[in-house]
């Protein structure tokens, strides 16, 4: 069970539910842009937001919504999610997401645990909504036109009768479920995450305490998906609580384009993000036909990790660092980072799994201050932080506020706090396994703890590899060291468990490749043709040759195929997050990962 906790808004009030803050954020700046999307197009005052909350609330209680039925929302990134979100909480009513990549099957598995019987959403995923074969008394589209289906103007313009706004967002108490987080389903069947206002609430402490220091004065970018629990409550929660202005991207492969319009003071982002961005810069820099610009690119880059590693050790940069430093930063870095649309940015976070240190202390080279969080669904998001003055890659950092860490007699990390869950809905059984009878949450993470309190996370408990001689060890350690030798690496699979070496299943990052395909001149190949190129593949082979040398050589990967597709967030092989579906690749590439451990080595598998 979750305690009350109360966030002291802006304003001077405590305040214990969302309609709340929400409600006192409406008074400071009412004027002011609180949503917008990218370019501007499109900007939401304070003022604005709060009409039409009001009177999308008012229609949806001519639905028949009342406080405590839940409502399903499917839209891409853009301001009627929240709108319509927001209404929906003033309500009472449990608003919840659904994954834009998620099948008619997944979609009937969540409508059936939620019951709702309305959804949200618009014309894109329409079929794949009622695909899903379950009963709804309505669909609702913030845009466009269907048979069997209403417009959002339809539904503000029919308001319930004697409809009283106030009397219910003034109703909503703390315990209420403010909303659903649906787990991405790595191990079976997505389960419901009940998040109450007090979750929410003891969220927002946190942050703002701890990693998130924003208020009006803030910009920051929503384009995680909303059923994630980063861009829900950290994202939308954190915008209606301390009015950080919020710029929306549809589709999250345009964020690197949108970063310079937007540019935010806050930014979060999946390591595959930061990833992205450092790739692009190498990108970048490979095509820089100025062997001048590049080699002081380089140089630039260079200085700032030696500068930042220097940083992190505590001994100090030394009087030539410093200078190298402030020349780099004012030739380079400081242009990179106004390119990038970061010249503001205040706040880095890096969270939903693990980053290699390698790229943090790059992304703390350009200049970023960034904190590693580390968090689930079922604690409300983030549970502990890196803080800003005193990173330490490799780590997640401390608890926030309230938290309460400790591990099990296994290594698996326990929390306990406001922020923790009260269990999964309709399912006890599940609650029970992962809550047990002190409110100790059993995340499933194996972790250690430093002398500074410092939590590394080892790996997930269940996806550690057991080799053929009883060695336990992390497959994401091991892929993450490969990940930091070279950007032509997209994703990667560590295989070992019960085999007597490590091998590995190989993806090709297609931006990267991209700009590969052009040095070598043949810039129209596709992903399968270039994972035939011999230069493709020594290009591996020797970033894994790389990454072998920092592991230890039970870790080491031996073999690996190289696979000519690429892999799609939603699909087969990849949760809308990002992170592995260890389980279905290790299926759907079964006759590849045997032919790793077939002897001699068949076409297509590289010994090392």
């Amino acid at each position: 069970m979750t305690t009350d906790i109360g966030y002291t808004h802006k304003s001077g009030k405590t305040v214990f539910t969302i309609p709340e803050a929400f409600q006192e954020t409406l008074t400071l700046r009412p004027d002011q842009v609180a949503l917008r999307t990218v370019g501007g197009t499109r900007e939401i005052t304070w003022r604005e937001y709060g009409e039409q909350v009001r009177t999308i609330a008012a229609g949806l209680a001519g639905l028949g919504i009342t406080r405590g039925d839940t409502v399903g929302i499917m839209l891409t990134n853009r301001p009627e999610f929240n709108l319509v979100d927001t209404a929906a909480l003033h309500l009472g009513a449990t608003p919840f997401s659904i994954y834009n990549t998620s099948s008619a099957d997944q979609i009937a598995h969540l409508f059936t645990n939620a019951e709702n019987k309305v959804v949200i959403t618009e014309p894109a995923f329409l079929d794949a909504v009622r695909g899903a074969g379950v009963e709804l008394e309505h669909i609702v589209l913030v845009e466009g036109t269907a048979a069997g289906t209403v417009t959002l103007a339809e539904v503000e313009a029919a308001p319930a009768a004697d409809f009283d706004f106030d009397a219910a967002w003034r109703a909503v108490q703390p315990e209420d479920i403010a909303t659903l987080i649906y787990t991405s389903g790595t191990t079976g069947p997505s389960k419901g995450v009940e998040l109450t206002h007090s979750n929410v609430v003891a969220q927002i402490v946190g942050l703002v305490e701890g990693p998130l220091t924003v208020g009006l004065d803030d910009r920051s970018v929503s384009y995680l998906p909303a059923a994630h629990v980063a861009d829900r409550i950290s994202g939308h929660c954190a915008n209606l609580f301390t009015g950080v202005q919020m710029t929306t991207v549809p589709d999250p492969r345009e964020i690197a384009a949108a970063l310079p319009d937007a540019r935010p003071t806050a930014f979060f982002g999946v390591p595959r993000v930061w990833q992205k961005i450092k790739a692009g810069i190498d990108a970048k820099l490979a095509t820089e036909s100025s062997l001048v610009k590049k080699s002081l690119a380089n140089w630039a880059i260079g200085v700032g990790v030696n500068a930042a590693r220097a940083d992190l050790s505590g001994n100090g940069r030394g009087l030539l660092l410093d200078v190298q430093h402030k020349l780099a930063d004012a030739l380079v870095l400081s242009k990179l980072r106004q390119a990038l649309g970061f010249d503001e940015l205040k706040v880095a976070a890096s969270g939903a799994a693990a980053i290699p240190p390698e790229t943090l202390e790059y992304m703390l080279g350009l200049g970023f201050t960034v904190t590693e969080v580390w968090g689930m669904s079922e604690t409300s998001g983030v549970g502990t932080y890196t803080p800003l003055a005193k990173p330490k890659p490799g780590t997640v950092g401390i608890p926030m506020r309230g938290v309460e860490i400790r591990l099990a007699d296994d290594g698996e990390l326990l929390v306990r706090g406001a922020i923790v869950t009260g269990g999964y809905r309709k399912m006890p059984d599940k609650t029970a396994e992962a809550i047990d009878a002190e409110g100790w949450l059993h995340t499933g993470d194996v972790a250690t703890i430093d002398g500074d309190g410092y939590v590394s996370i080892v790996d997930r408990k269940k996806e550690l590899i057991i080799s053929e001689a009883g060695k336990n060890l992390s497959p994401t350690n091991i892929e993450n060291t490969v990940r930091a030798a070279s950007s032509l690496v997209g994703q990667i699979v560590a295989i070992g468990d019960a085999k007597p070496y490590i091998t590995a299943l190989v993806v090709l990052d297609p931006d990267t490749a991209v700009v590969r395909a052009k040095a070598l001149g043949t810039p129209d190949a596709d992903l399968k043709t270039l994972a035939a190129r011999p230069e493709i593949v020594e290009e591996i082979k020797a970033a894994i040759g790389v990454a072998n040398a920092k592991l230890s050589r039970v870790e080491q990967i031996k073999r690996f195929v190289l696979l000519d597709t690429g892999w799609e967030p939603g699909g087969d092989e990849l949760t809308p997050t990002l992170k592995l579906k260890r389980n279905p690749i290790t299926t759907k590439y079964a006759t590849e990962i045997a032919s790793l451990y077939t002897t001699p080595a068949p076409d297509g598998v590289v010994n090392l």
